[in-house]
Parts: C-alpha cells; sequence; structure tokens
C-alpha cells in the first residue's frame, strides 16, 4: 500500500479510501436492499485494514446514522484510534425540524457531536460538507468548523460536490479570516463523469486540495458489462439519476474498460481505477460488498495504464450536463438516529 498526504497536509492516508455507504441497516434509510449489516461488513472492514488500507469514509445520512455505528464498532477490532483516518459528512438535515440539517453553526456543533457519539470516539480526522448550503453564509459555516477543529472534535475539513467557484470563495473566506481551511475535495469523477475536469480539479491542482472522488467506478458500471444489472444498480435511486446522459458515449467506454481488462488480464474495476492514478488523484473512495473487490481496487495502484490506453478509454467521452453537485433534499426527508 502506499500513502501520501492529503492535500497540503500532513496527514498520511492510503491511496485507497474504503467508502462505507454500503455498511449499516437496511431497515434504516433510502439506500435498499444492498447495504450490510454489522457481521456482514466486518470481513471488508479487516480485509481494507490487512491490505494497508488505513481510510475510511462515511456520512451522518448514510442507512440514517447506522453506517457510523457499525464503523465506530468495527475498526477498533482491527486497528488502534491513531492508525486510523476516519472521515465523515454532515449537511443532510437528520429531522424534519428548523435547524435540523444544513451548515449552520448550531446544526454543525450538533451534526459533529452526533457523530462522533454513533462512532463512540472523541474526534474525527476529516470532517466534510456533504454539499454548499445555499440558505446559510459561508463565512458562518467556515468559522464553525474552524471551532470544531479548534475544539479538538475535528483534525482537519474537507468539502465535497460544488461548483467551483463556491469551494473558491470558501477558501478565501478561511484564508482571509484565518480560519481553517479545507484540505480535500470529495468530488463525483470517474470515466463516464469528467466534467469536474474543466474548472474543479484544475483549482484543486493549483491550491494543492487532495481529490477523493466518490463513484469512483460509476456507481458499478465501469465494473461490469454494459447491460449487467446488480441489485444496487436496480434499486439504488440516486445512482439511476446520474448517468442518464450520453447512454451510447458511456457504452463504448465501457466496452473499451472491458477490452483493456481482457488485454491486461485484470478486472474491469481495476482498470476503471487504474485511471484515477493516471489522472493524479489522491485517494478514490472505493466500495466493497463482493469477494474481489478490495483486491481489485489494490490492484489497480500497481496496473500503470500506458498513455495509449489511457486515450482509449477516454476517447468516447461526450459533454454532459453537471450531475451531483447540487442537492435538493427531498421534503418527507426524515433522519432519526440514535444520539440525534
Amino acid at each position: 500500500m502506499e500513502y501520501v498526504n492529503l492535500g497540503p497536509s500532513g496527514l498520511k492516508v492510503s491511496r485507497l479510501c474504503l467508502g462505507c455507504m454500503s455498511y449499516g441497516d437496511t431497515s434504516r434509510g433510502w439506500h435498499g436492499d444492498w447495504v450490510l449489516d454489522q457481521d456482514q461488513s466486518r470481513p471488508f472492514i479487516r480485509e481494507a485494514m490487512e491490505a494497508g488500507i488505513n481510510f475510511f469514509d462515511t456520512a451522518n445520512m448514510y442507512s440514517l446514522g447506522a453506517s457510523e455505528e457499525v464503523v465506530g464498532k468495527l475498526l477498533p477490532e482491527f486497528a488502534k484510534r491513531d492508525e486510523i483516518v476516519l472521515a465523515t459528512k454532515a449537511f443532510m438535515p437528520w429531522r424534519q425540524a428548523p435547524n435540523a440539517g444544513g451548515l449552520s453553526r448550531k446544526a454543525l456543533m450538533q451534526a459533529i457531536d452526533d457523530s462522533l457519539t454513533r462512532l463512540n470516539m472523541d474526534y474525527v480526522d476529516l470532517f466534510q460538507i456533504h454539499r454548499w448550503d445555499k440558505d446559510t453564509p459561508i463565512e458562518e459555516t467556515m468559522e464553525a468548523l474552524h471551532d470544531i477543529v479548534k475544539a479538538g472534535k475535528a483534525r482537519y475539513i474537507g468539502a465535497s460536490s460544488m461548483w467551483a467557484w463556491q469551494f473558491a470563495k470558501a477558501q478565501e473566506v478561511a484564508r482571509a479570516n484565518g480560519w481553517t481551511r479545507f484540505i480535500s475535495m470529495q468530488n463525483h469523477v470517474n470515466l463516464l463523469y469528467r466534467e469536474e475536469e474543466r474548472e474543479m480539479l484544475p483549482l484543486c491542482a493549483d491550491q494543492g486540495v487532495g481529490i477523493i472522488p466518490w463513484s469512483p467506478l460509476a456507481r458499478g458500471k465501469l465494473a461490469r458489462s454494459w447491460d449487467e444489472t446488480t441489485v444496487r444498480s436496480e434499486t439504488d435511486g440516486f445512482g439511476k439519476t446520474l448517468y442518464r446522459q450520453q447512454e451510447e458515449a458511456d457504452r463504448a467506454i465501457v466496452e473499451a474498460v472491458g477490452a483493456i481488462a481482457e488485454e491486461r488480464g485484470v478486472s474491469r474495476a481495476t482498470v476503471a481505477l487504474a485511471w484515477h492514478f493516471a489522472k493524479g488523484v489522491t485517494a478514490p473512495i472505493v466500495g466493497a460488498t463482493k469477494e474481489g473487490h478490495i483486491a481489485a481496487a489494490v490492484a489497480a495502484m500497481d496496473l500503470g495504464l500506458t498513455e495509449d490506453e489511457v486515450a482509449r478509454l477516454e476517447a468516447p467521452y461526450l459533454p454532459k450536463s453537471p450531475v451531483g453537485v447540487e442537492t435538493t433534499v427531498p421534503r418527507n426527508w426524515s433522519l432519526s438516529v440514535a444520539g440525534t
């Protein structure tokens, strides 16, 4: 396993981050029948640790808080706290009530305390804002995040999908006031969605911000043949909204992934993830719910795609309207979990 600094910080993270959205409780939340419970999740946490992965990502919204509970119980079984880099996120409402969600000072202070309770930890290593809050002044958000860091409840802060101008504004507000700045951007990047290459990725490269993409395998589309389906692909409502554009071009990309995988004698997932390392990504966030998922991800670090292979993978791509940047919270959204 390789370890690198996350962005401009001294925080050492593995080149792979294990995404924990798939671990939790199917009875809590909207994630469908593909979520694994604590006992089912344990082998994947163990395998990740054994592979050298020290970076784990969750959020207060995953399985309505159950993901944080499962992760908080399992990680101590395999490593000491100082060996783990734990990231979580806040923004989504946890109750249908004013101030129960968003990025106000009140909401963020509540969210971090609730997450720490569910995780059974004194601090998180990376506290991320899950989306931009158009209803809260960014000055209020950045000062609250700074105070959370200074209170010792988070070591660093990061952001997730938003417009590049919003991210630049947030960083400048923090710089101008002497507040803590974001060290990472968790955005939507993969072979089927490359719109972030226009502004966000160049901005992060210029500012030295770490890139930890979500959905690096395009919700699994890049890891299987075009017509193959899974329980998750059939039940993941949010995932179905992400890849509705330029389907013929997407099919050609998936076929190129398959062709190179066959030529190299590796899995499709390995090829698709290797593209991220060829593009300078810090640590793609990979999911693992089946045997072989983690091994395929680890193999991607050593594959070393050639310039010709990268060109073959990228050639069919056609521009798309941005998706996943802004999140509209459903009116009936409710997050009722222990500790909130």
